[in-house]
């Protein structure tokens, strides 16, 4: 099993140490070993193999805590061989797509195993998805069936799809006569091993949309080399429970999905985000890590100081934070509530990991996004392709196993010598860390001026009475672009344009300070939690 695993690993050395530090590599009776060794041969390192090696390693531990209750890998391994088999019934096959639109539940691992033990790519759907979107991309990617939660139905009224199968029931009452249901069609159908096919199916997740309408960027088996990266960067170990609160659909949720074929990490999941039911949820189920993107960790440190007091979280070793910056000071603030196990990972859909900062990076550094982990090549570039001198700001790009294969649409990210755009300014540091300033299209010129929005959303973050924080570019007559900054006020608490334009004032160059200050509600975010800019600046999608 393990020359099997190591096979596309880089330096076998370094990665038998991670491994073996986080105990992935145990000793197994031969028996175990040779059922292994043709599970990974036949499925690969995929959901199918990978899940599947669970069955055989691990079979009676709890793979799943959901809101319906506990499954074992075993349990999981079977019900996505009868929904392989009554999928195929119904026409999909080997190089179909599937469209998953579920929230955080057994059925979302129930559907992604099955898909891929038929050959089939998984094509995951943003659970946020206005009508118009949904329609425009199951246009585009054409899926040959959707597996969705009862909560959606109404919402794919308009789409063209022939093959629908519901995961998530609400209430068995409201669904349409004759439905197929994920649940049904595993309790009628056969839970034996299938054979492999023979094309191994691809994940295809979506860019988040927060320029335009999401893009489709589909991705093959990575084999152990993903694991590996994450867990060079931050010690997570075998048969913990994680609570995957980051959405599953998302590439930070997926990944610790992910993580768990190598690491058999229950996976403690909810539907809904909630900050308190989320403490309550990492305590009760004796959680040791937590997979999160940043506003997930604002909206926890923003209960009232009893309400984080009542949830023991002495048992979370790490916090892993992904999806979006953490903003201002959000890191020290965390570790000082709760300790020195937050992790944050900066990286993309397109090119997954690209850089992590453990609690030493941000307790030196909240606002770094950390170093290259294992087996990754990250610099920043100039317009001609040259690397940059350190501290001066450049594209980012970024080298690994686990680039994408281009957009199912069309088109690719910029590709140098092998390194692919994320899409991102930034530096590395004179301390060796890289410091992101800002989406390649965000920045503003600005009387002259560069400026990135980023820099000035750090900082008014800071300011004690400010919620949330983000800020654009607009067009300007006399300056060609200014900076229109929206901002959040904490309840209880008063601000005005003054107030905001004065404390950046303090803190920036003069010509970084917003020329407008709009206060909001709250920000218009995706589900994964990105703000999106576009609604912001008034443009469509």
């Amino acid at each position: 099993m393990i020359s099997t695993l190591l096979t596309s690993a880089g330096s076998a050395g370094t990665s038998l140490r991670v491994l073996a530090r986080a105990g992935v590599l145990r000793p197994y009776s031969p028996v175990v070993l040779a059922r292994l060794a043709k599970v990974l041969k036949d499925w690969g390192t995929g959901p199918a193999g990978g899940f599947a090696s669970l069955a055989v390693r691990a079979p009676d531990d709890v793979g799943v805590v959901d809101e319906l209750g506990e499954l074992t890998w075993s349990q999981l391994h079977r019900r996505s061989n009868a929904l392989a088999r009554a999928l195929r019934e119904r026409g999909i096959g080997e190089g179909d797509a599937v469209a998953v639109m579920c929230r955080n539940h057994r059925f979302f691992l129930d559907v992604t195993c099955a898909a891929a033990k038929l050959g089939a790519d998984a094509l995951y759907l943003n659970t946020a998805f206005a009508g118009p979107q949904l329609v425009e991309v199951l246009g585009r990617d054409r899926p040959a069936a959707v597996v969705h939660d009862q909560e959606f139905l109404d919402l794919l009224g308009e789409a063209d799809v022939q093959r629908r199968v519901v995961a998530f029931v609400d209430d068995e009452r409201d669904l349409p006569d004759g439905a197929d249901t994920v649940e049904r069609l595993v309790a009628t159908h056969d839970s034996s091993d299938l054979e492999p096919p023979a094309r191994h199916g691809r994940t295809v997740i979506l860019t988040s949309g927060t320029t335009g309408t999401p893009k489709g960027a589909p991705r093959s088996e990575a084999g152990v080399d993903a694991a590996v990266a994450l867990l060079s960067a931050m010690p997570l170990r075998r048969g913990w429970r994680c609570h995957v609160a980051a959405p599953l659909f998302h590439t930070w949720g997926f990944a610790h999905m992910a993580l768990a074929m190598l690491l058999g990490s229950t996976l403690v999941l909810r539907r809904r985000f909630e900050p308190e039911e989320a403490l309550r949820t990492i305590a009760e189920e004796r959680c040791e890590s937590v997979a999160v993107v940043p506003v997930m960790l604002q909206r926890i440190l923003a209960l009232p100081d009893e309400v984080l007091d009542a949830h023991d979280l002495s048992r979370v070793e790490v916090v892993a934070s992904s999806g979006s910056a953490l903003p201002g000071d959000l890191a020290l603030t965390w570790m000082d509530r709760f300790g020195d196990n937050l992790y944050s990972t900066y990286g993309s859909t397109e090119v997954a990991y690209a850089a992590v900062a453990g609690p030493a990076d941000l307790r030196a550094a909240p606002s770094t996004a950390g170093r290259a982990p294992y087996a990754t090549v990250l610099k920043v570039l100039d317009e001609t392709g040259a690397e940059v001198p350190a501290g001066q700001a450049g594209r980012i790009f970024v080298g690994n196993t686990l680039l994408f294969e281009g957009y199912t649409g069309g088109g690719s990210k910029e590709v140098v010598d092998g390194l692919m755009a994320t899409g991102d300014m930034g530096r590395i540091g004179d301390d060796g860390r890289l410091y992101v300033e800002g989406r390649d299209d965000d920045m503003i010129v600005s009387g002259g001026e560069n400026v990135f929005p980023q820099e000035v959303e750090d900082c008014i973050a800071r300011h004690d009475d400010v919620a949330e924080v983000a800020a654009v570019g607009v067009d300007d007559d006399d300056y060609g672009q200014r900076l229109r900054a929206f901002v959040v006020v904490r309840d209880g608490a008063r601000l005005d344009q003054e107030d905001v334009q004065g404390w950046v004032k303090q803190h920036l160059a003069r010509y970084k300070v917003p020329r407008e200050v709009v206060f909001l509600d709250e920000l218009p975010r995706n589900a994964t939690g990105k703000v999106l800019k576009r609604d912001l600046r008034g443009e469509d999608a």
